[in-house]
Order: structure tokens, then sequence, then C-alpha cells
């Protein structure tokens, strides 16, 4: 029984190991789907470069993009206003030169997570490099007829990753390129892992050496900004549904959801054609914007019209 709650414990605080995790396996699944159901080299001259490259590069780079825009934090840096460095002290200055770099940084890492997983393991599989590499290996390594030309040498080489369209007398050259090939290509996935956890953990122990934070407080700023996020996003849905509600109140004459409701408001053809439309966000001051139409209105117009008791009629109060 005390197992759950002591692996709650241990996973509490890790939520950003988790979703990495998380999203790095979702990728070498994708991977592994893609490259079945749609992966297929042209073993053609001049193609194949180009086929093998974009299935390297392409979806890292949507993974890329993807990561930076589901990230939160992108959209508070994008949109956030400068501060005036003018009024900042030199220590002030420094310190919020450090925390940018560090969301920059945060960011950056978790926007990695998926463009870098894939690279590797793609390079580690190795078909995409074979496929875009294999016309530039030279043959005469492997016992190839050194008489033919470059540009027939370069066709033969193009088929080597479609084993039925290689001649049989280049079977075992073919073989020998394929196996050469895989081994650069895996060499390199290995190398970028290597690279990719020997940079993140010296990121990590710069940015420990260069906080202005000790370890503890450290993990107590990260826990008071994860609560503050939820406190205000918890705040933020119940703000926005009762300033919603008051608007909805003066048009229709009533709340959704009243149990007493003793009249209702009914809509002029005018109020309702000011409602319709496409709602764009409208900046009315320098200080304040109306989020809809109906907000719009609901600031503008007072609150006339013809109200309707609901007892005066039986159909309506069976409808309510």
């Amino acid at each position: 029984m005390t197992f759950l709650p002591k692996w709650l414990t241990f996973l509490k605080g890790k939520e950003v190991v988790i979703a990495n995790a998380i999203i790095a396996i979702l990728t070498i699944g994708g991977q592994q789907l893609f490259s079945f159901f749609t992966f297929s080299c042209p073993c053609h001259v001049g193609q194949n470069l180009i086929y093998g490259l974009a299935f390297l590069g392409v979806p890292a780079l949507i993974l890329l993009i993807l990561g930076y825009a589901l990230n939160n934090q992108t959209w508070r840096v994008v949109t956030g206003r400068r501060s005036h460095f003018e009024n900042m002290t030199t220590s002030d200055r420094l310190l919020k030169c450090k925390l940018i770099c560090f969301v920059l940084c945060s960011i950056t890492g978790r926007a990695l997570v998926a463009p870098v997983t894939w690279l590797a393991v793609t390079l580690i599989n190795g078909s995409y490099y074979i496929c875009a590499v294999s016309e530039y290996v030279p043959t005469y390594y492997y016992g190839a007829n050194p008489n033919v030309t470059v540009s027939e040498r370069r066709r033969i080489l193009a088929t080597f990753p479609c084993s039925q369209l290689v001649p049989p007398e280049m079977t075992r050259a073919r073989d020998e390129v394929i196996l050469l090939l895989r081994y650069q290509s895996q060499v390199a996935g290995w190398l970028l892992i290597a690279a990719v956890v020997i940079t993140v953990f010296l990121s990590y122990c710069l940015a420990s050496c260069f906080s202005p934070l000790s370890f503890l407080h450290f993990r107590y700023w990260s826990s008071y900004v994860h609560n503050e996020q939820e406190l205000f996003d918890e705040a933020t849905e119940q703000h926005s549904r009762l300033y919603a509600m008051q608007h909805v109140r003066k048009f229709f004459g009533f709340v959704p959801g009243s149990e007493n409701v003793k009249e209702i408001r009914i809509p002029s053809l005018r109020e309702w054609q000011a409602i319709s439309g496409l709602a764009f966000l409208k900046q009315v001051d320098e200080e304040h914007y109306d989020y809809s139409l109906l907000h719009d209105w609901a600031l503008k117009e007072r609150a006339n019209g013809r109200y309707l008791k609901t007892d005066e009629d039986p159909l309506i109060r069976t409808q309510l």
C-alpha cells in the first residue's frame, strides 16, 4: 500500500524529465511507423541524396518548430514587453539577463528533445543515410570494374539500397558498401547522442554554478512558480466565467443555471445583429480591450427592451 505513494513522492517535481521521456518514446515510435509505411528509396542518381536528407532533416525541423510553438514559455517571451533597463540597478540587470538566458535555454532544450531523438534513431537505423550517400561511395575498394564510366558507376551505386536492382556481379560489393554505410550512420548516431548528453550535463553544471540561488532555494522557486501557475489558471477560469456571466445576464436577463428565474429578457433584432458576426479583439483605450461582440454590446448599450415573466406563459415555463 505504501509502494505507490513512495513512487508518487519520487516522481513529484520531475514532470519535465517525465515529459521529455514521453516525447522521446513517442518520437521513436513515430519514426519506426514513418519508416515502415512511407520510406522507399528511389534508387536513382541525383534523387537518393535529396530523398534521404529530406527524411532526415524535414521531420526534425517540423518537430523543432512544434517544440517551440507548443511551449507556453515561448509565447510569454515573444509577447512580453521589455522592461526599462535604465531604471534598474546593475545587479538587477545582471540577474534579469541570467534569468532570460535560463528561460531561453530551457525552451530550446525542451524543443530539441524530439528532433534530436528523431535524428539519433534514424542514424542508428541507417536506412536514410544509406539511401542518401550510397552513390558517392568509391566502388574500386570492393572489386568493382574500374573500366566503367563515372556516370555509370554512380548509376550502379545509386541502386545499392534496392537489392533487386543490383547486377548479380555487384552483389558482394553491394553488401560491403551497405555494411560500411550502416557503420558510418550508426557511429554518427551514437556520437550525436554522446554530444547531446555531454552538452546537457555541462549546461546544468554551468547553470548551477552561475545561478544566484542555492540548491534548496532553486527547488523552492521552481515549486512556487509551478503552484502560482496552477492557481493563476484556476483563477483565470473562474474570473473569465464570472465576467462573461455578467454580459450574458445583461443580454438574456438571467444567468444560466439559475433555479428561480422570475423573468427573461427578449433581445431585439438590432441587438441580435450587434452580437452576430466575427468577434475580433478590440482595443477600447490604452488599458482595456473588448473580448467579443457581446462584451462590446454589454459595455455600450443599456439593458432596456422587453422583459417577459416566466409565469405569464406556461409554455415558456415548461421549456425553462
